[in-house]
Parts: structure tokens; C-alpha cells; sequence
């Protein structure tokens, strides 16, 4: 006759540790079978121990949330061992600034056409022969709340600092 470890294959922690897989093991909810490679990324970075020991500190309502961090966390570690997860990171906010500048200068651009596609009070449209600038021009210009240097190297240029 089967016993139950044989209709029920064991966690992916306790078959990766080579040990008989209890009704009450830690890893059991959060290490499928199905999913060998989550545990061996964790195990390899934290250790089986650690992180036994961290999920019988953390409530059991929060544990799923810590393990899918730690996942994410070993496997970051394990494609960029020197950064890691901040290596992601920090792409990932560059990204945000290069996006937020080019979002920037389209709105300038938007400006620029606006402006010159509206006509004056004496039907000139505005740039043409004694139309005001942009800076003083009536325009749809919303300042970026992410960057409001424009040369977008974080340093203020010229007298006029108002900090």
C-alpha cells in the first residue's frame, strides 16, 4: 500500500534538501514541486536555515509576501551578483528620467506649435513679427513635477536661485 509521500510529492525545498517532507513543513506553501528552481535561487543566496527561521518569525499572513521577495530578490542577486536587485532599480528609475525629459521637450514642443497656430487679438498668429515669447505667452505648458531642471543634470544654472 502507498503511503501519503507518494500520492503527495514533496515540496520543492524538501526535495532539493533530500528530506522527507512533513504535513507541518515551513516550505510546503510556498515551495511547489512545480517550481524547483524558486527554492534552489533562494537556498543558494540565503540558505535553508535562514530562511526557515525568518518565515517562522514573520506572521503568517505576511509569509507568501516575504517569500516572493526573497525569490525575487535571489534571482536578481544571481544574474547581477555585485548589485543585484538595486541594479534593477537604478535602470529602472534612468529609465523614468530619460522618459520624463523626452516627455518634457514634447510638451515644449506642443508649446512651440500651440503657440504658433494661435492667432493674436489682430489676427497674426502668434510668433510672427512682434508675437510675445513663450515664456510669456499663454500656453499649455504643465511643469513636470519629476524634473523641473531643465538641463536635467540636477545643478541650477544662472543668478535667479530661489532655494
Amino acid at each position: 500500500m502507498a503511503s501519503s509521500s507518494y500520492s503527495n510529492s514533496p515540496c520543492a525545498a524538501c526535495k532539493f534538501l533530500r528530506r522527507k517532507c512533513m504535513p507541518d513543513c515551513i516550505f510546503a506553501p510556498y515551495f511547489p514541486p512545480e517550481e524547483p528552481q524558486k527554492f534552489a535561487n533562494v537556498h543558494k543566496i540565503f540558505g535553508a536555515s535562514n530562511v526557515s527561521k525568518l518565515l517562522n518569525e514573520v506572521q503568517p499572513h505576511q509569509r507568501e509576501d516575504a517569500v516572493n521577495s526573497l525569490a525575487y530578490e535571489a534571482e536578481a542577486r544571481i544574474k547581477d551578483p555585485v548589485y543585484g536587485c538595486v541594479g534593477a532599480i537604478s535602470v529602472l528609475q534612468r529609465q523614468v528620467i530619460r522618459l520624463q525629459k523626452e516627455l518634457d521637450a514634447t510638451n515644449a514642443d506642443l508649446i512651440r506649435y500651440t503657440c504658433n497656430e494661435i492667432p493674436n487679438q489682430d489676427g497674426r498668429r502668434m510668433g510672427e513679427g512682434g508675437g510675445s515669447s513663450l515664456g510669456q505667452s499663454p500656453g499649455f505648458y504643465y511643469p513636470s513635477p519629476w524634473n523641473n531642471d531643465p538641463s536635467g543634470d540636477g545643478y541650477q544654472r544662472g543668478g535667479d536661485n530661489n532655494m
